[in-house]
């Protein structure tokens, strides 16, 4: 199935892959566009001139910025197997997995991926319903960091902590009840649970985590956004990962 990516930063990601497939389509001739012109001569990218009316034809009510990635193939990094990279990551004594427990909003996912490839995620977990997808303007957000993250979809998150558990990982829910997230030891492997804007962990899911977590609030605002937040707690899950190994 063919996918759309609009963005110079997301397009520029993905024509770095050896492994991508398709066609870019462009209108203007400026200097950003040109660079991506020589990344796609030295991949299977066909190169197409195209009108700014065909361009908004495809992209819809998406801003193009005079440039378009259509692909056929992003290889095997989308929709891995769970239990497959678990059974690699049970090999790793710091391995880190982000469980997405139903986050609605592209922007925010996109900026959670960012944040993911930032401090080197082994994983992400997102439930197949009742969640946003990796989309264009995911990718278009996390400035081309998707292509680096690795994603599964799993049908159901509460058996997927039981399965990480089973696999000797610490699970940690993020709540703002929880207990302060820098007096808790993170070293080890872990996943950390990240529930839906404005409504938190479902009961479900917050019950099968080993321990909830939260950000101490110093300010007047009673929570963080959610990418916020993800951002914090992955720096210090990895922070004490690298100092008290």
């Amino acid at each position: 199935m063919e996918t759309c990516f609009y963005g110079f930063h997301a397009i520029e990601e993905l024509l770095k892959r050896t492994d991508v497939r398709g066609v870019l389509k462009y209108s203007k001739n400026n200097s950003r566009i040109r660079t991506l012109i020589e990344l796609a001569k030295n991949r299977d990218v066909k190169l197409e001139r195209a009108s700014d009316r065909e361009l908004d034809v495809i992209s819809g009510s998406v801003k193009h910025r005079g440039v378009i990635l259509i692909v056929q193939d992003l290889g095997d990094r989308k929709n891995l197997s769970f239990r497959t990279t678990l059974q690699l990551l049970k090999q790793k004594s710091d391995a880190l997995v982000l469980i997405l427990d139903g986050i609605t909003d592209p922007h925010n996912l996109g900026a959670i991926l960012r944040s993911a490839d930032q401090f080197g995620v082994d994983l992400v977990v997102i439930p197949s319903r009742r969640s946003v997808k990796d989309t264009p303007t995911v990718s278009r957000i996390s400035a081309g960091a998707d292509v680096y993250v690795s994603i599964s979809v799993v049908q159901n998150i509460p058996n997927a902590i039981e399965e990480l558990k089973e696999n000797n990982f610490w699970v940690y829910g993020a709540d703002m009840s929880g207990e302060e997230l820098f007096r808790v030891d993170l070293k080890g492997r872990c996943a950390i649970v990240m529930g839906r804007e404005g409504e938190g962990l479902h009961r479900l899911v917050r019950n099968r985590c080993d321990r909830i977590l939260s950000i101490p609030n110093m300010g007047h605002i009673d929570s963080l956004n959610v990418s916020v937040a993800t951002g914090i707690f992955l720096y210090e899950i990895r922070r004490q990962q690298l100092t008290l190994n």
